[in-house]
């Protein structure tokens, strides 16, 4: 019965069509359960430590599975509606709902399914990617940041001192980079050409171009430019997470190029409830930077983490003024 609760990831799907569909103030209902909402639920409810006793695995996949067509669905909704006639607040409403559901679904969703070996898992991740206009994602995270995890050498590590504005510019440009060179780096072991067909980053780029052409094509280029700043949202979203997750946590160098294996402290966890579950356990960090492979269900609340005042929707909010984020986190450091 414990995959029963996952199922509430539908609440996203819910409130996500609702937003799209209306022009009033529920235009805005999936910002205000996402940002107001549930940071005023998990101050009130106490952490939530307990794990998951698995035994059909297989439930656990079907409600992740089941969520990639409802959520092209509501980006087609979205495709076909945003660039209709409507106020202007409507129209934000609408591009944070989406926003907020391409981070969640687009991304989150992507990464889970990313880690897997199965290549229908990896197809869904990639599908899901490219509706975000973040493909490299899946090879930056995947080759680049678990490896590199706790060190400067990784875009998605924030440092001590360095606040979210500086380090949206930092990761977005750097996990770029790195990915091409990750995927250089690749080819050159296979003895393949850089510049080809080879170069995953190429027919990354490829697809999504494809994509954007499309959209602009079918639907408008004001369309076009609405489906970009959703997408931008989405990632804005995943790379805050980054943030709070790897904030200030650096592995000690113990040679001129290893440095010491990956802890449980290397990553702040969160165990409120409603994050736990509405995202698919990606609040139990450590676990999954000690074993990638472990799927959402089975990651537990690791006692040596390090952890957060709250979840992970407030530590967002708390991101956006940085000297309050300093004042919270420095200390925790």
């Amino acid at each position: 019965m414990s995959v029963i609760k996952y199922f509430s990831a539908y609440i996203f799907i819910a409130l996500g069509y609702v937003s799209l569909t209306h022009s009033d103030w529920r235009s805005y209902s999936m910002l205000i359960f996402s940002f107001v909402l549930i940071p005023l639920i998990e101050l009130l409810i106490k952490e939530n430590k307990s794990a998951n006793e698995v035994k059909q695995e297989l439930a656990y996949d079907l409600v992740l599975y089941s969520l990639v067509p409802v959520y092209l669905i509501l980006l087609g909704l979205f495709l076909n509606t945003i660039g209709g006639e409507m106020s202007s607040a409507s129209r934000i409403g609408k591009l944070s709902a989406m926003g907020l559901l391409s981070g969640i679904f687009g991304i989150n969703l992507a990464h889970e399914l990313g880690h897997r070996q199965s290549k229908f898992d990896r197809f869904l991740a990639q599908l899901l990617l490219a509706t975000s206009q973040y493909m490299h994602f899946f090879i930056e995270h995947n080759r680049g940041h678990h490896k590199r995890v706790g060190t400067f050498d990784d875009p998605a590590t924030a440092r001590k001192g360095e606040h979210l504005y500086a380090f949206w510019f930092r990761t977005i440009t750097g996990s770029y980079l790195s990915a091409l060179q990750l995927e250089k780096q690749r080819l050159k072991r296979l003895e393949k050409q850089e510049w080809s067909l080879s170069n995953d980053m190429i027919i990354y780029a490829i697809i999504q171009l494809t994509i954007l052409v499309l959209v602009g094509w079918v639907f408008g280029i004001p369309t076009l430019l609405y489906y970009l700043i959703s997408c931008l949202i989405g990632i804005l979203l995943l790379e805050t997470i980054n943030y709070i997750e790897h904030y200030g946590l650096t592995r000690k160098k113990i040679s001129a190029s290893a440095y010491e294996r990956v802890q449980d402290v290397h990553s702040w966890n969160s165990d409120y409830v409603l994050g736990r579950v509405l995202l698919f356990e990606l609040t139990r960090h450590s676990h999954h930077h000690a074993n990638s492979q472990v799927k959402y269900a089975r990651l537990e609340s690791r006692p040596e983490s390090s952890q957060l005042p709250t979840g992970y929707p407030g530590m967002m909010l708390l991101s956006l003024v940085p000297p309050l984020w300093f004042r919270v986190m420095n200390k925790r450091l």
